[in-house]
């Protein structure tokens, strides 16, 4: 963010829908959620120590099995 007062003109708000500051809010509450999780990682690394290699899931098979999640999610086009 920036110290700089904002210009008058873009200073006005335009109020949103309902539905729409709800699906905003959302979606802040779930990046939220998420940031929060990469942190608790990056935490327990700083803690303990990256994991042994063995103990790890190759990126290779993470990539698969999120593919496949997001090709069920989808609705094949005929």
């Amino acid at each position: 963010m920036s110290d700089r007062p904002v210009p008058e003109a873009a200073s006005s708000r335009h109020p949103l829908e309902p539905a729409a500051a709800d699906a905003i809010r959302a979606y802040a509450a779930k990046t939220r959620e998420s940031a929060d999780q990469l942190a608790a990682v990056l935490e327990d690394v700083a803690e303990n120590g990256l994991p042994a290699v063995d103990a790890c899931t190759p990126w290779e098979d993470l990539r698969e099995a999120h593919l496949a999640r997001l090709t069920a999610q989808r609705p094949a086009v005929a």
